[in-house]
């Protein structure tokens, strides 16, 4: 077997393979893009090439929408972060050749997610990767079309990467093949979970699904019991969890810090405004927070820290962040590009305020020595619905509570809908 291929479903799970690649390969090509830095204008054609070796794979799906801005490089980047205790060995030994890496977008049908993803496959073929475009979705017959084009790539891969082990996409892709070597980078912070799950032996279930299983779990469980087995470190096979998240190894896996470095050397550093960024989070689109609690604390939180935009989660609805705009008076930006890189670009805020998400993980590696503040506002149970995961609270207060020692935490006491929140 040889080659490496990484599947990707969003744009921070690409943005994590990059991260990835650079800490085994720094200076052999990811993270000293050709030219002047600025990310290549996209073409409007995904041919899959790049400038990695063939993967037999042949031409993409067209693509659309129009290339993010240029950001220049940084001077003096900063080194790669060092591998956590116990972590795999680099797979490239010092003044080889790395294994060709070949990027599978198994691509999704929201829009806002499509367009980033776009913007990050472009990147990475300026870091020289190949990049395959893969219509996984795409009505009647993507699935058979899309097990088709990858069978032999898939035995043929030495390693796979991949983004999010609670993807039934992927877990059926595992069922299909046994890699040698396993990776699993951040997809949010169900890495966490996942994490924890694995260690424990447990059925692999997302946080913020309800514990009992419906028709279609019933039918795909045979399918998650065996990818589970695939995911576990075995004879014969390595596992390895790339993170920028606190996360407690199971027992044979190795895991490997994520510094952010990649990001930190081709970015920035940015331009600092006044004031306050606020991060918004899908949990209201997940079913887990009440849509007018969230309304009123994000109201009440530009208030408080001067805010002036509110950096969108990909996942928002129109509507919500519609009703945001208005009762707030927030400017709503929607991410071209993962906020790691938006943020790292710049300009950005001298405070970032976030709920509980990844973000109050990764955006205090990614701007470290810039000077910005990230605090995150911790969920309070009157937000949560009445249909919300019973976890849902432990594991919001876990995220919130494992945030890096720099990030300032955030309370907020509702009283009653009507009342004013303060925040301690």
């Amino acid at each position: 077997m040889t080659g490496q291929l990484a599947f990707v479903e969003s744009p921070v799970q690409l943005l994590n393979v990059l991260e990835w690649a650079h800490t085994r390969a720094p200076g052999t090509g990811i993270g000293t893009a050709p030219g002047t830095g600025a990310p290549a204008t996209d073409t409007g054609v995904d041919t899959g090439t790049g400038t990695g070796t063939g993967t037999g794979f042949g031409t993409g799906e067209p693509a659309a929408d129009t290339a993010p801005g240029t950001g220049a490089p940084a001077t003096g980047a900063p080194a790669a972060g060092k591998p956590a205790p116990g972590a795999p060995a680099p797979v490239t030994a010092p003044g080889t050749t790395p294994a060709p890496l070949t990027v599978v977008v198994l691509s999704p049908t929201d829009p806002m997610s499509r367009g980033q993803l776009r913007r990050m496959a472009q990147l990475a073929r300026d870091e020289g990767l190949t990049v395959h475009w893969q219509e996984a979705r795409d009505g009647r017959g993507a699935l058979l079309r899309t097990l088709r084009r990858l069978a032999g790539p898939l035995r043929s891969a030495e390693r796979v990467i991949i983004g999010d082990p609670f993807s039934r996409y992927v877990q059926l892709l595992l069922t299909l093949f046994g890699p040698r070597h396993l990776t699993v980078v951040d997809d949010g912070t169900a890495t966490m979970e996942f994490a924890a799950q694995l260690g424990r032996g447990e059925r692999l279930v997302r946080w913020h699904r309800k514990g009992s299983l419906g028709p279609r779990e019933l039918v795909l469980a045979p399918v998650t019991t065996l990818a589970r087995r695939r995911l576990a470190p075995a004879r014969g096979r390595t596992v390895e969890i790339f993170t920028s998240l606190p996360v407690e190894a199971p027992a044979g896996v190795g895991v490997t810090a994520n510094a952010y470095a990649w990001t930190r050397s081709r970015f920035g550093p940015p331009l600092l405004t006044g004031g306050a960024d606020l991060v918004g989070t899908s949990l209201v689109e997940t079913g887990v927070v009440d849509a007018g609690h969230y309304a009123r604390v994000v109201g009440e939180l530009a208030r408080t820290h001067g805010a002036t935009r509110y950096f969108a989660h990909r996942r928002e609805s129109a509507g919500k962040l519609h009703r945001i705009a208005v009762e707030t008076g927030l400017q709503v930006v929607r991410p071209e590009l993962p906020l790691e890189l938006i943020a790292r670009r710049g300009p950005v805020g001298r405070t970032i305020v976030s709920f509980p998400s990844t973000v109050v993980h990764t955006l205090p590696l990614a701007l470290a020595g810039t000077g910005v503040k990230v605090a995150v506002c911790e969920i309070a149970p009157e937000w949560l619905r009445a249909t919300a995961s019973p976890r849902a609270q432990g594991f919001l207060s876990g995220v919130t509570g494992t945030a890096a020692h720099e990030v300032d935490r955030l309370t907020a006491r509702p009283v009653h809908p009507t009342d004013r929140l303060e925040f301690g």
